[in-house]
């Protein structure tokens, strides 16, 4: 026996650094600021728990922590089998129905050394042809929930003891390509791509050229911004796709006046679990934190993060494939800058969309800002409106 284991008007950007003297943005007062502190380092000791199952003739062995869910069980053993979660069926662990993701495996209390089966029909690992992508639901992010007004809620989600390993494991896999080398004393934007920089469903489709589904001014938003920003291109799509969108669009590999320093992919996420109006639900999270753990010069004082907010009633529409989707600020949330969402990329009114440009206004403005931290970047849109009409 053996363990298994596809170009828009260009638009030009009149943009001056601000003052080091700030006056017009709105400060958090310090128990804004501290109530979402978490000091990772203060862990309790986890308990493991050591499983063995049978599959397909095979004996494997699993562990799991008492803090994970049984979400996490489910993935183990797609790890160890290539079953999705959708075809296994574990017979001989619990009594019963196997409960709701969302339950923590302490709650099940299982025993140590428990054994048990798994049936289920392995997963191809083809690659699907991306035309299909079109007829997938367009709304990737669900960011309905605004973690900056709920500091309880973002310091339960920081707080928890699995959370908190999630990071410290995916830091610890993670391997980063340095496309262009960081620069000393630069701010860092980590930046999403879909439906923030781009309208992914013309361009996954073919239905539209690459520059075409790019957002107005977009070359013009990172050029502004470069001389104060190394930016991270953050997506939650595969890796395969990301590296082919950012070429098409003329990001990488392109005499362009910055550079993208490096791109993490959907990998780099991960799952957590809470409950809203009562009832459970999981949405993925770009934890910045694993970032820092990367790059020590980089922290909550001198990062910003810009995803798209979708509107409520898309929200609505696609509730179901939405709900395991990302609220993706839910661990960073005074680091997050939420905008409109960019889509139907070949209508009039997203050509006259200008969204970037007000951004790139606003990360200049606070480029010499020394704590983000003192920022609350939900008014930006707000700060704005105080500053001088570029010229």
């Amino acid at each position: 026996m053996s363990d298994a284991e596809h170009s828009p008007k260009r638009v030009k950007l009149d943009l001056e650094p601000l003052p080091s003297t700030i006056v017009d943005v709105t400060l958090p007062t310090a128990a804004d600021v501290s109530a979402v502190e978490v000091h990772e380092d203060v862990t309790m000791p986890e308990r493991w728990i050591h499983l063995t199952f049978t599959w397909a003739g095979k004996h494997f062995n699993l562990e799991l922590a008492e803090s994970d869910r049984v979400y996490d069980l489910k993935a183990s053993l797609m790890s160890l089998t290539n079953v999705p979660p959708e075809r296994q069926k574990i017979l001989g662990l619990v009594k019963g129905k196997l409960p709701p993701d969302q339950e923590r495996i302490a709650d099940i209390k299982l025993v140590a050394g428990k054994k048990f089966t798994l049936i289920g029909t392995p997963e191809g690992d083809e690659i699907k042809d991306p035309s299909q992508l079109e007829f997938l639901p367009d709304v990737v992010n669900d960011l309905d929930v605004d973690f900056t007004e709920n500091p309880a809620a973002a310091t339960a989600y920081k707080n928890d003891q699995r959370n908190i390993r999630k990071v410290r494991e995916a830091s610890q896999k993670l391997q980063i390509n340095i496309i262009h080398p960081l620069r000393e004393g630069k701010r860092l934007l980590v930046l999403d791509i879909d439906y923030t920089i781009l309208d992914t469903k013309p361009l996954t489709s073919g239905s539209l050229p690459p520059a075409e589904c790019a957002r107005p001014g977009l070359h013009e938003f990172l050029e502004a911004i470069y001389p104060y920003y190394d930016i991270c291109i953050w997506s939650q799509t595969s890796w395969i796709w990301l590296e082919t969108k950012l070429v098409e669009l003329g990001m990488i590999g392109s005499s362009r006046n910055y550079h993208i320093s490096f791109v993490l992919d959907k990998t780099c996420m991960f799952t957590v679990f809470s409950e809203r109006n009562g009832q459970p639900y999981s949405h993925s999270v770009k934890a910045l934190q694993i970032i820092w753990n990367h790059f020590p010069q980089f922290n909550a004082k001198n990062t910003i993060h810009v995803d798209d907010l979708v509107s409520p009633h898309l929200t609505a529409t696609f509730h179901h494939s939405i709900f395991s989707q990302s609220r993706n600020f839910a661990l960073n949330p005074n680091e997050g800058l939420k905008i409109h969402a960019f889509k139907n990329a070949h209508t009039t009114q997203a050509l006259a969309d200008r969204e970037l440009a007000k951004v790139a206004r606003y990360l200049v403005h606070i480029a010499s800002v020394a704590d983000f931290q003192t920022l609350k970047h939900r008014d930006w849109k707000v700060v704005l409106k105080s500053l001088s009409p570029p010229s």
